[in-house]
């Protein structure tokens, strides 16, 4: 078969029917009565019982059969099997009668009688119900044309009878009216009924057309056997249970089967591969029935006129019931035939309006239109097409529908066609199809179809969406890629990954993904703009685009954060998986970290790379998750540098999350306390200053420093509300020991970021003073870890406008930073506080030894105070005074205090100092009884540098804090809060007696 040909072949339908089984029955009931009759039933009694009440039962039971239908099928033409109840009961009791006649009383049925009033009222009941199934002319020319027709039919038929039998019977000698009449009834009630079986034969319904022939057909015997039996040679020598009867039983049979037997459609055979046959012409295909029925006025006068040269040859004087009736046949035609001219002529008329009416519609219309037959040949094109595919529409009728078709599309347009053809139409009239159709310049259009059924063929109304396919996969594209780079987006890269570990190549360990984040990229957006910063985006991801394998996907996730997939290659050794992802990932940081050419300067930025592998049941959301974590802990370990996923990163991250979460309910519940460290002068040993610090108090009862838990949890909001608090608490300390007569100020650490906060504005500290009557020069903040990015400017005016006020500025942390001197060439500072760091090996280190002593040379000389921070032994302490350090803080002296501590220790007032006549008086004292948590370090640690059990305010780091020890004792050994196990400290010292 051919391609077109599969395109369109409809397949088999079967109609429900009742089978083969009725019919075989009917034909062996038939059969056994006529092989009966055909040998006198056995005997004369049995041949009279079955001609008279055998006949009665058939027509008893297609009466009963077509009532029975009647009541059950409701429709118009219900009224039409009543009637052929009405007239199948006729017969039955005109044969019974005649039965009566025959087989009980055993005598002959005179004429006329009782049966034959019942035999002639079985013509009328049928015909008015053939006229009930006939099809209703819908104009009153239709009307008369049918009447005409009838007429036709019927005077044609009386004609010829007329000449051949009627015309003896009519003048016969010695037959009363009665019978006369009666001899003539029979045969005129048969001519209109086979007038109307003809006439309903061209114009029966389309509804239930199996039944109506059938009917037809049995009622066509009838009439048969009725013309037969009114032949003179036949009703002489006629007997009851003859072979005639056979014809009547016969026919009330099929009536009886007609409204139940409505055969099985069988299915259509599949036609062989190979050629399909060419199409019968277009005349032939006609249906025939339709050129007998143009015929049927012709044949009628042809009948006629038969009738009357039969009386001209035979020699006898034509009749006047001829000539009349021949004369009314011939007006008939003539004034049918005249009706049908003004109909054609109106017809043709309106058809020709119709036709330019739909011309104008196809014609005009931006769609094309196009007709296929059966076999897939186009038949009709519309002339949009030189429009929409750049075709002629000539050149496309009679080519093959396939043939314009994308190879592509072919299949699934061949199916959806075979779906639509075998649904009924009542439930899917119509169906959609878009496909790729081959335009005239050789391109490819995408077509979309509205299909309609047509004559068994297919009507195509098809419209060129081009550009809707294209606009869409344009959105599409917009909706998956990046629109800087045009890499694929988080979501489209989300998506493959999730293919890559579901498709075939699930279980592979080899695939892996990388995360990739520039560092620097914020400094070139601040330094040239965001412009240059696009630039150079655009160049990192032409790098990596061009740098991973052809099998493999780069992304841009958003911002400077970068992504790729890298699809394994079945390798089972782990270790050369790794290696070799890792060497992808180094190639991919090497590359992205030369140097870009940005608006004519050369701009470089650095690469840190997270890789996370997959593992078996891991989702894409995980696995970028593992990434994502890796490429943090690159970022962490110095940047510049590829990082492989470990479970325990994850730890750490629940480990974070839950820090934060109980850091929040701390803040909210009231957990923190505020210890204070002593500021010593070193000449003296005078309390002068108080160092405010923040400690949070677990649930174990366990201090931990904002500087250690904030370097896990990492929550700059939390860091914000805590300074707030430590600001607040610490003044309204401060007031009270003032108004109690302890006047040694106090000093709280403020990073320069969060003093140019928005959230802590000028006002605020002066309301905060002015709230608690804090003496002027009472408060000393501390400028801590000053941020290079912070505007100076900005910073000195807050600083001058806080002086104001009386608020003295320190600077925290000197010496450990690039930006300290800028700090102190600009900002307003009145003391000058040493880093840990440098405390810590000023006596072990002759070169921290001079940067120490040129530092406090220069505070000298510019008329600040110092301070050293982490002052812990007593050799530390001789070192510094003797170098001009004027301050001292640290576990030499004592450690931080609670309230009640402090407060002994205010009213004291000094400690002794090492190197003095009283350094024997006073002890070292430590924390108090609240439990601090120190460093799992036994000696010194530098970067947050914190000795053991030493913390500074909001700087120290693990080691920062006092002695942890509780009031009954120490804190229980290996009691781990929050993931951090505290240790105890051996530095508990007795409080100074006051």
């Amino acid at each position: 078969m051919s391609t077109s040909g599969v395109l369109l072949t409809r397949p088999p339908v079967s109609e429900s029917g009742t089978g083969r089984l009725p019919q075989v029955l009917l034909g062996l009931a038939s059969g056994g009565y006529a092989l009966g009759a055909a040998f006198g039933w056995g005997s004369e009694q049995l041949a009279l019982i079955m001609g008279d009440f055998g006949l009665s039962f058939a027509a008893l039971l297609a009466s009963v059969s077509c009532f029975l239908f009647a009541r059950r099928r409701g429709s118009r033409f219900r009224p039409a099997w009543v009637l052929f109840a009405i007239s199948s009961a006729m017969a039955a009791c005109g044969n019974a009668v005649w039965g009566w006649y025959e087989v009980v009383l055993g005598r002959e049925v005179p004429s006329p009688s009782l049966a034959d009033l019942f035999f002639l009222c079985f013509a009328p009941p049928a015909i008015i119900g053939l006229l009930v199934l006939a099809k209703r002319p819908v104009t009153r020319a239709g009307w008369v044309c049918l009447a005409l027709d009838s007429w036709l039919i019927g005077g044609s038929l009386l004609t010829l009878s007329w000449s051949l039998a009627l015309a003896h019977t009519a003048h016969s000698q010695g037959e009363s009216v009665a019978e006369a009449a009666l001899s003539l009834a029979y045969p005129l009630l048969d001519i209109v009924l086979v007038s109307m079986v003809l006439a309903l034969h061209f114009r029966r319904s389309n509804a239930n057309r199996p039944a109506i022939n059938t009917a037809i057909a049995a009622l066509a015997l009838t009439v048969l056997c009725d013309a037969l039996f009114t032949s003179p040679l036949l009703r002489e020598s006629y007997r009851s249970g003859q072979l005639l009867d056979a014809g009547w039983f016969a026919g009330s049979l099929l009536l009886a089967y007609a409204p139940w037997g409505v055969r099985r459609q069988e299915p259509v055979p599949a036609l062989p591969r190979g050629p399909r046959p060419a199409p019968a012409h277009p005349a032939f295909s006609r249906p025939i029935t339709g050129s007998i029925a143009a015929l049927t006025p012709y044949l009628a006068a042809a009948v006629c006129t038969l009738g009357i040269l039969y009386n001209v040859i035979e020699g006898r004087r034509v009749d006047k019931v001829v000539v009349f009736t021949g004369c009314t046949v011939v007006l008939a035609l003539v004034v049918r035939q005249g009706i049908m001219l003004l109909d054609n002529i109106a017809l043709t008329h309106e058809l020709a309006q119709k036709e330019n009416h739909f011309r104008s519609l196809v014609q005009g219309s931006s769609d094309v239109i196009m007709i296929a037959a059966p076999t897939g040949i186009l038949r009709y094109v519309s002339p949009a097409a030189a429009g929409v595919y750049g075709r002629d529409a000539e050149e496309l009728v009679g080519a093959e529908l396939a043939s314009l078709i994308h190879p592509e599309d072919l299949g699934r347009v061949v199916h959806e066609v075979r779906r639509f053809l075998a649904a009924p139409p009542a439930e899917e009239p119509t169906t959609r199809i878009e496909c790729r159709f081959r335009s005239g310049t050789g391109q490819w259009l995408n077509v979309e179809s509205t299909v309609n059924r047509h004559q068994g063929g297919l009507i195509f109304n098809s419209r060129d969406v081009t550009e809707r396919v294209r606009l869409q996969a344009q959105l599409q594209h917009n909706a998956e890629h990046d629109p800087l780079t045009d890499l694929p987006n988080r979501a489209l890269f989300t998506e493959r990954v999730r293919q890559a570990l579901g498709g075939r190549r699930a279980g592979d360990a080899g695939t892996a993904v990388l995360f990739i984040d520039l560092d620097g990229f914020k400094g070139v957006n601040d330094r040239l703009g965001h412009q240059a910063g696009d630039e150079l985006l655009i160049q990192a991801a032409r790098r990596l685009q061009e740098s991973v394998r052809a099998g493999d996907t780069a992304a841009r996730l958003g911002g400077d954060e970068f992504a790729a997939l890298i699809i394994g290659d079945g390798a089972r050794d782990q270790s050369g998986r790794e290696c070799r992802v890792h060497d992808i990932a180094d190639r991919l940081r090497l590359m992205l970290s030369q140097p870009y050419r940005v608006e004519g300067s050369e701009v470089r930025v650095a690469a840190s790379i997270g890789v996370a592998f997959a593992e078996p049941g891991i989702s894409a959301g995980e696995l970028l998750r593992n990434a994502d974590l890796a490429m943090y802990r690159a970022k962490a370990g110095g940047k510049d540098r590829v990082e492989l996923y470990a479970p325990q990163m994850q730890a750490e991250v629940v480990r974070r999350t839950e820090l934060a979460t109980r850091l929040r309910a701390a803040l909210h519940d009231g957990e923190f306390a505020l210890l204070h460290q002593p500021v010593v002068d070193l000449a003296t040993g005078r309390i002068t200053l108080v160092a405010a610090q923040a400690r949070w108090r677990s649930a174990q009862g366990i201090l931990f420093t904002p500087a250690e838990f904030f370097r896990v949890a990492d929550d700059s909001e939390r860091t914000a509300e805590l300074g707030r608090w430590l600001l607040e608490e610490a003044v309204e300390q401060a007031a009270e020991r003032s108004r109690l007569g302890h006047q040694a100020p106090v000093s709280v650490r403020l990073s320069a970021r969060r003093l140019l906060d928005r959230s802590l504005p000028l006002g605020s500290i002066e309301a905060l003073l002015t709230r608690h009557g804090l003496p002027s020069g009472a408060l000393m903040l501390e400028l801590a870890d000053s941020d290079p990015r912070i505007s100076f400017d900005e910073l000195e005016q807050r600083l001058v406008a806080l002086r104001r006020l009386g608020v003295r500025i320190a600077l925290d942390g000197f010496g450990s930073g690039y930006a300290a001197i800028n700090a102190l060439r600009r900002l307003p500072v009145d003391v000058l506080k040493l880093d840990r760091g440098l405390v810590e090996g000023v006596v072990e280190s002759a070169r921290l030894h001079k940067i120490t002593s040129g530092l406090l040379r220069i505070a000298c000389d510019l008329g600040m105070q110092s301070v050293a921070d982490g002052v812990d032994v007593p050799e530390q302490v001789l070192a510094l005074r003797a170098m001009g350090c004027s301050h001292g803080q640290g576990m030499a002296f004592s450690g931080p205090l609670d309230e009640y501590r402090l407060r002994r220790a205010l009213a004291h007032g000094e400690y002794p100092v090492p190197g003095t006549a009283s350094q024997g008086a006073l002890p070292v004292v430590t924390a108090g009884s609240l439990p601090v948590r120190c460093s799992p370090s036994a000696g010194h640690a530098s970067a947050g540098h914190a000795s053991a059990g030493h913390a500074s305010a909001g700087h120290a780091s693990a080691g920062h804090t006092a002695g942890a020890h509780t009031a009954g004792g120490h804190a229980p050994a290996g009691h781990e809060v929050l993931g951090l196990t505290p240790m105890r400290s051996n530095n508990e010292t007795p409080v100074p007696p006051t």
